[in-house]
């Protein structure tokens, strides 16, 4: 169906992006391809939708149906989008219209390509919403996406990609920064769509584990190329590759707890610590930061939200924090799971009084942070602080990255003269991996990776007692990821920091975590020692939580 042969892709005047690649695609076959942020896998994609910038020099063969894409024009093109060659793309908030209902979105994909009266697009909508499971088609037919969760925006754009049965479907990311369980319902859903529409699919990803499960070949990107390429099961078992080993291995492994992850690094100039963190050590740190009093409690923790009501309905309370209790001790990492609306961020904004508890107490050090005015309370922000999920929009891409560490340093008078400051941030961006020189740049100069290291040299320049990281490595690349969980390990080692570790992602909370809470419908479901709660977890949603991570082969 799909041959790509020796595409070479490049912007400007740079050298090419995309080098000399060459794969296929089978009708009713899943090809995945894997590779780090920058190694060609969305660029070769768009390039067969014929969506790259007028100024891209693409060389090689494109074939669909025999037809060569490369003779295309922005007419032809616009015959098979959506029509015989689909996408879905990565951030479905940024990719669907805010101002139109999700239902005329998925509507207006038929009204082009099909000759459908409006009754039967309406009919044939609801039918989509229906087969990719989404919850009251009616409602979220004239639902707004701001009004739907991630994992039903994702489905509205799956609804769109199959509207019009397209023989060849290209998912870009379809599932990250998704629940474990959202994301395998996601899978699930696409592999029975593929075998109901005979699609063949290109399943692009970061995450080796979700793609083994999915795929039948794989294709592995490094730098523009393909590095190593085959069935599924020889690809993920049998690596030939250096960079394939360390993208598989710089996963943290849910069975034992490395005391430094491998990176791609690591692997490339073989200097991998295998050096395992044991029970006993454990055990022993967890007896000493143990017989401390804590350093926050949480104790019947209360916030409550009432929905807006409409001209049909009345106020609905919706209890997004219900009797929340737990204690976190000073050193400890506390690992804080859940699906999205468990109540985790909202948890994280009352710790931090950027929402007003209903009820309960939230003791830090002893004081009640719910009692404390305004100015007591500006006292205190220093020592409490957050890394949020995505670096680039928390940053001020107005400003330096070096002014934006400065900044809050000033508010709170930490040191006593500019220079004094400037010199503290040149060498604290050297102690999160970047350089002094990186001063003067500005957000959009970084990568992801570098954006979030930025983002931890902001929120440690205070010198704080205890970190929020609020889903801080969800979007990263496996072995970017790596480097990020080391660099948080390093600091707390040497900072004596307290994190509460918020993530949808399982393996990762298990890897940081010393004690861990599961929350659901803002109650919390279980919370003891992470491992274990891996070992035996107590309720039904856990194991469902736990079953949900994708395993690999």
């Amino acid at each position: 169906m799909l041959d790509v042969k020796n595409l070479e892709i490049s912007f400007k005047n740079t050298p090419p992006v995309v080098q000399q690649i060459s794969f296929s695609l089978q009708k009713n076959q899943i090809l995945g391809i894997v590779g780090e942020s920058g190694s060609g896998k969305s660029v070769s994609s768009l390039a067969i939708l014929g969506l790259l910038p007028k100024n891209t020099k693409v060389k090689g063969e494109l074939l669909f149906n025999k037809q060569s894409l490369l003779l295309f024009n922005e007419q032809d093109f616009q015959k098979i989008r959506g029509n015989q060659i689909a996408m879905i793309f990565q951030e479905p908030m940024s990719s669907l219209n805010p101002t139109m209902s999700c239902g005329i979105q998925v509507a207006e994909m038929l009204r082009q390509h099909t000759q459908l009266s409006e009754q039967e697009i309406k009919v044939e909508v609801l039918s989509l919403f229906s087969k990719v499971k989404l919850p009251r088609p009616e409602a979220i037919y004239n639902a707004y996406p701001h009004q739907i969760s991630g994992g039903q925006k994702q489905r509205v754009m799956i609804a769109m990609a199959i509207a019009c049965k397209p023989q060849l479907l290209i998912a870009d990311e379809p599932t990250t920064a998704l629940d474990v369980t959202v994301q395998k319902e996601i899978i699930s859903l696409l592999k029975e769509l593929q075998q109901e529409f005979e699609m063949g699919i290109i399943f692009i990803s970061h995450d080796l584990a979700l793609v083994s499960e999915i795929a039948d070949t794989v294709v592995v990107m490094h730098q523009g190329k393909i590095i190593e390429q085959g069935k599924a099961r020889d690809v993920f078992l049998f690596p030939k590759k250096n960079y394939t080993k360390a993208l598989i291995n710089s996963k943290p492994n849910t069975k034992k707890r490395l005391k430094i992850l491998p990176t791609v690094h690591d692997f490339v100039n073989k200097t991998i610590d295998t050096t395992v963190y044991t029970d006993e050590e454990r055990a022993a740190f967890h007896q000493k930061i143990y017989s401390k009093p804590p350093l926050l409690e949480i104790i019947n923790l209360h916030k409550n939200f009432i929905s807006n009501a409409s001209w049909f309905s009345k106020p609905t309370l919706v209890k997004a924090v219900n009797d929340v209790s737990f204690k976190i001790y000073e050193g400890e990492t506390l690992g804080l799971v859940g699906e999205s609306g468990c109540g985790k961020t909202t948890l994280s904004r009352v710790i931090l009084q950027l929402e007003k508890a209903s009820s309960g107490s939230i003791l830090y050090n002893g004081k009640d942070l719910t009692k404390l005015s305004k100015n007591d309370f500006k006292k205190l922000r220093k020592e409490i602080q957050i890394i949020f999920q995505d670096p680039f929009s928390s940053l001020n891409p107005r400003i330096t990255v070096g002014n934006a560490i400065l900044e809050p340093m000033q508010v709170h008078r930490v040191l006593s003269s500019t220079n004094e400051r400037k010199e503290y941030v040149c060498n604290l961006l050297e102690k999160v991996g970047l350089e002094a020189a990186h001063f003067n740049r500005y957000p959009h100069e970084f990568s992801g990776g570098q954006r979030q290291r930025i983002g931890i040299a902001r929120a440690i320049a205070l010198q704080p007692k205890l970190i929020i990281c609020d889903e801080s490595v969800s979007a990263l690349d496996v072995s970017v990821q790596a480097q990020v969980l080391n660099l948080l390990n390093q600091l707390k080692k040497e900072f004596n920091f307290t994190y509460i570790f918020i993530s949808h992602d399982l393996s990762v909370v298990k890897y940081m975590a010393d004690q861990l809470v599961v929350m659901n419908k803002g109650r919390i479901e279980e919370i003891a020692d992470a491992d274990e709660i891996y070992r035996n977890p107590k309720t039904k949603y856990t194991q469902t939580l736990i079953e949900a991570i994708p395993k690999g082969l």
